[in-house]
């Protein structure tokens, strides 16, 4: 880079940590749940998918260690190309039934249901 475009870049950064808007990351050193501890300080965790908590909780974790020895890390591909396993099948048949409904459909993420 030439020292124009250095200078620039600098004062932009300046600007920015100046204005409290600079992002820097945040190491967490405990499970993502509903508290963790960051750079030494106990915080509530608002920035996560765990909203609830619920990945670290023992009875969900002993579940996942079950599903890996029967099931394998993660699908080959999608599941439109690869076939639904029979575990998917039966979580959406618990989830239809839950609701009252006919049938239901897991997605991966919103992305993907949209």
């Amino acid at each position: 880079m030439n020292n124009t475009l250095n200078n620039i870049a600098e004062k932009t950064l300046n600007d920015i940590r100046d204005a409290g808007l600079y992002k820097s990351q945040r190491v967490i050193s405990t499970k993502q749940g509903v508290t963790i501890t960051a750079d030494g300080k106990e915080l509530l965790n608002f920035c996560a998918n765990n909203y609830l908590g619920l990945s670290g909780r023992e009875d969900l974790v002993d579940a996942a260690k079950k599903a890996l020895d029967t099931y394998g890390y993660g699908l080959s591909s999608v599941r439109f190309i690869c076939g639904t396993q029979t575990i998917h099948e039966a979580l959406e048949k618990q989830v239809a039934s839950f609701f009252h409904k006919e049938a239901s459909i897991l997605f991966t993420s919103c992305w993907d249901a949209n």
